[in-house]
């Protein structure tokens, strides 16, 4: 059975970020970020809960960090709350924020667990949005500079694992969800990858600095990624999965590890007059803070067709309500690609497509094409869970989720893909960025709902146990079918 354990330094763990989970959202100096104005604006017209309270990590980390030492935990990734080091983005730090943090990975390395930290998770402060508009300006690189300093100096001791900004591929197609844009210009895409040309020259800096303040530290950032497959074996389909993998995919990791825009996809925003614009310095910025490994949060895969350039653009869509079938629509690049419902794939409530395979696939060509180090930063089902009478949460599904991109990533790496880890998403219950609390990812249940937060007590759902013995059986327990 040799061959099927996962080696002994590999990383098992799992991951939230600040404003999921965290909640004191004004607590102890903490100002408001941006998401917690638009988690705000989510209650009002759909009835999700707000950060105000999340999980209420802030008042339960000790009883959190004993519940991941008791699962076997050899990581966790979080992220910080750029507002509760820096209530107004900059100017002098919050003494009782940046303790917390402190408090959180003293507690972390004293039971064994490695601090994975991410400086960005859609929690801008609020501050920077009113004085100029957050990432729309230039003037946040510089902002945005000064707060990763501070953290990487603060931590430069205890933490080896860095990842940047969460997601920039995913920020660009839900920008209104992961960034505040007054309403007068959302229909400028344009901007959408200007944000992201922003994010690219905040992640080289924090890049640079990992790299010149921590002794051995590795950085990158964490990209939400989704493989493309073609929808036929038509050619034209094959050209459009090509298209979206350049402007979807590579036009993000050319970035991190060749310092350059994929010449493909740049070409498309260009003609489309997309492209973000480029000023002097910019693109040697970028190419000095190359990534170390990457890291993936990965979900679904993607289907792409042929479209021409009649139809009109439009970006990802929603499920709102997490009944199969009621997302708002897939996304449309006219005359390059056009995303679609894969029909040999099977999906989650949300209308996420269901694929362990994608897992492999993905890993196996990100490591072919860049050579580098990979990371699950996050890989998780979302589902309507329920607590039974005598208190306990049977999530059968989730195992079987778990499991089956948990032997995906053994393949890849049978075939020769390096990985430092698995942190699946999540290791409490939290806020999910788009559904409220009903859609949970958690290894341990938080009792709590959209409009009642209770006490937010922890219960450990059976994922918790079947987790547990694969960490103890470093994976040999993957291979018993009977848990779900």
């Amino acid at each position: 059975m040799s061959s099927l354990i996962f080696p002994e330094n590999f990383l098992w763990g799992a991951s939230t970020s600040a404003y999921q989970v965290e909640g004191a959202a004004h607590e102890d100096g903490k100002k408001s970020s941006q998401q917690d104005v638009i988690n705000k604006e989510n209650y009002a017209k759909k009835g999700f809960a707000t950060a105000e309270i999340a999980s209420d990590h802030y008042h339960h980390y000790k009883e959190d960090v004993a519940l991941m030492k008791e699962m076997g935990f050899k990581a966790y990734r979080f992220s910080i709350a750029w507002s509760r080091v820096f209530p107004d983005g900059t100017g002098e730090v919050n003494p009782k924020g940046i303790q917390f943090y402190h408090n959180l990975v003293d507690e972390l390395c004293n039971n064994g667990i490695e601090p994975i930290i991410t400086l960005y998770h859609y929690d801008l402060p609020w501050a920077l949005v009113e004085r100029y508009g957050g990432w729309l300006d230039r003037q946040v690189i510089k902002d945005f500079a000064y707060y990763a300093e501070y953290i990487i100096k603060e931590f430069k001791d205890q933490v080896k694992y860095w990842t940047t900004i969460n997601e920039q591929s995913v920020i660009v197609q839900y920008w209104t969800q992961k960034c505040y844009i007054p309403e007068e210009l959302r229909n400028q895409d344009q901007l959408r990858y200007q944000i992201n040309h922003h994010m690219n020259m905040a992640h080289a800096i924090a890049c640079n600095l990992v790299h010149e303040l921590v002794e051995g530290g590795m950085v990158g950032s964490a990209i939400g990624y989704a493989p493309v497959y073609p929808l036929t074996g038509k050619p034209e389909d094959v050209m459009a999965a090509q298209n979206a993998h350049d402007l979807e995919n590579a036009y993000y990791l050319d970035i991190y590890f060749k310092g350059i825009y994929n010449k493909a996809a740049f070409a498309y925003l260009e003609k489309e007059k997309l492209a973000p614009i480029i000023e002097p310095g910019d693109m040697e910025l970028i190419k000095s803070g190359i990534s170390d490994f990457l890291a993936l949060n990965y979900y679904n895969s993607s289907c792409a067709m042929a479209c021409d350039s009649s139809v009109e653009r439009r970006f990802a869509g929603v499920n709102w309500s997490g009944v199969k079938g009621q997302m708002d629509g897939y996304e449309i690049q006219p005359d390059f690609y056009q995303m679609c419902r894969n029909p040999y794939l099977n999906t989650t409530d949300w209308d996420w497509a269901i694929d362990p395979t994608g897992m492999e696939y993905m890993l196996r060509d990100i490591y072919t094409r860049y050579n580098k180090p990979l990371l699950i930063t996050e890989n998780g089902l979302g589902a309507v869970d329920y607590l039974t009478e005598d208190g306990k949460v049977h999530d059968s599904y989730r195992i079987d989720y778990i499991r089956k991109h948990l032997l995906a990533i053994k393949r890849a790496m049978d075939f020769g893909v390096e990985m430092i880890g698995y942190c699946p998403w999540s290791a409490v219950d939290l806020l999910s960025t788009s559904n409220g609390v009903n859609k949970r990812y958690g290894l341990i249940y938080v009792d709590r709902t959209d409009d009642d937060p209770k006490e937010c007590c922890r219960i450990r759902k059976d994922s918790f146990y079947w987790y547990q013995k694969v960490i103890a059986t470093r994976g040999e327990h993957l291979y018993e079918e009977d848990d779900c």
